[in-house]
């Protein structure tokens, strides 16, 4: 299997999510891995040096390449997809840093940018509200 494009952005991003709070903690390296090798991506020389810790990425790199695998316009899908590949990894760990709360919060607001409807930016807040009840029930 050849992995496309998009799903080469998805991986990156997934990278980009785990280093937001600073540091990639050992279930989140686990869940990559894991990811880039079920899209024979681990051995890719872009995702390579990230996957390897090689190479850190900047929050800054991170929204940007958001902004780009979404686009302008995205699809409510595609938004709902993201959050949900984005949560996954996020509670991965067992834990929400503050740092991850804030990449949630981020990508709510860039949906409610490129979609001023209320159901795309409900149906995220709702994936978000999920994300941190499943949190609270494992922290008691």
């Amino acid at each position: 299997m050849i992995a496309d494009s998009s799903v080469k952005k998805k991986v990156k991003i997934l990278v980009g999510a785990a280093w937001i709070d600073g540091i990639i903690q050992p279930e989140e390296r686990q869940y990559l891995h894991k990811i880039a090798q079920d899209n024979d991506l681990a051995d890719d020389p872009d995702i390579k040096p990230y996957l390897y810790e090689l190479l850190s990425v900047k929050p800054t790199e991170f929204y940007n390449w958001v902004h780009e695998y979404l686009g302008e316009n995205p699809s409510h899908e595609d938004c709902q997809n993201l959050i949900q590949d984005i949560s996954g990894l996020i509670y991965s760990d067992g834990e929400v840093a503050t740092e991850e709360a804030k990449l949630l919060n981020k990508l709510l607001k860039l949906s409610d940018e490129s979609d001023s409807g209320q159901p795309l930016a409900d149906t995220i807040l709702k994936q978000i509200q999920k994300l941190y009840r499943r949190w609270v029930e494992v922290q008691n």
